[in-house]
């Protein structure tokens, strides 16, 4: 089988690793709840690739993620639910109904109004969708009052972002990002009595709590807060390279040296970046 650039040909390859006679032992054995970290891995990978610039690795990482949709969809198939082509269907639809500022007729012509109406027909499908679920015997519950489209499944800090702006959609809000630095203050503060107290859980819970302050800053900045981290990230893989490989021309090794010349190297790193920016 040679490779396509035609999605049938991706779609048939997984059809063939999926064969229970013929097919690959390890995709053969897949379930959805198995592959689903695998789909979420992906979505980072794309997103690193993203943030590296590096097109190429984009390229391959997108393939990857497209492989996650053909896996499930196959999963789905093999079960009797839908197919590949449903879900592009479905999706192609969804866009359409969403877009009629482009496929029809609307006054959405700003991204603030194209937004609102997205907001507005996605609500508008509410009813439809809960219709559909009942008629499958799904329960509803766990989408229960205003919060509810949230999902859980999201990364914790992209959770609490959108639980943030869900919230503020009906008010509940700070009017500006000075009060909220005094609530981190506040937060620290009762982190240092849930750590002078040793209560591991009570620590545990007022983080949590200084955490999702300090996501609220970032929104109210229009910071988003896991790309904010995931920069801080990469400074810090920097940094802390420049410290291993210094020491490594020193003839040295990060298990031997002192956390004094660590930090006078990581300090010196510091430097070099503000050179170079």
């Amino acid at each position: 089988m040679e490779a396509s650039k035609d999605i049938s040909r991706l779609i048939e390859i997984m059809a063939a690793l999926r064969n229970p006679e013929t097919g690959c032992p390890w995709d053969i054995v897949q379930t959805f709840e198995t592959i689903k970290p695998y789909t979420i891995e992906e979505a980072y990978e794309v997103s690193d690739a993203i943030e590296r610039n590096d097109m190429d690795d984009l390229c391959d990482e997108l393939g990857d993620l497209l492989l996650q949709v053909v896996f499930h969809a196959r999963m789905a198939e093999e079960a009797g639910e839908f197919s590949f082509g449903d879900v592009v269907e479905a999706i192609t639809r969804k866009m359409i109904r969403r877009h009629p500022h482009v496929f029809a007729r609307s006054e959405a012509d700003t991204p603030d109004a194209v937004k609102k109406q997205w907001d507005d027909i996605k609500q508008a499908e509410k009813p439809e969708r809960a219709e559909r679920r009942a008629a499958r015997g799904i329960s509803e519950d766990f989408k229960a009052g205003f919060l509810g489209s949230v999902q859980r499944s999201f990364p914790a800090l992209t959770e609490a972002l959108k639980l943030q702006e869900r919230a503020a959609k009906v008010g509940f809000d700070w009017s500006a990002p000075e009060p909220i630095l005094d609530k981190i203050e506040e937060e620290i503060a009762e982190l240092r009595e849930a750590l002078a107290s040793g209560d591991h859980t009570k620590v545990s819970d007022e983080l949590g709590d200084l955490i999702f302050a300090v996501v609220n800053i970032g929104r109210h900045v229009k910071a988003d807060p896991e790309q904010s981290l995931r920069g801080t990230n990469t400074k810090f893989r920097r940094r802390f390279n420049h410290i291993e490989t210094s020491l490594e021309a020193e003839g040295e090794t990060l298990e031997a040296a002192t956390l004094e010349r660590m930090e006078e190297l990581w300090q010196a790193a510091k430097a070099i970046e503000r050179q170079v920016g």
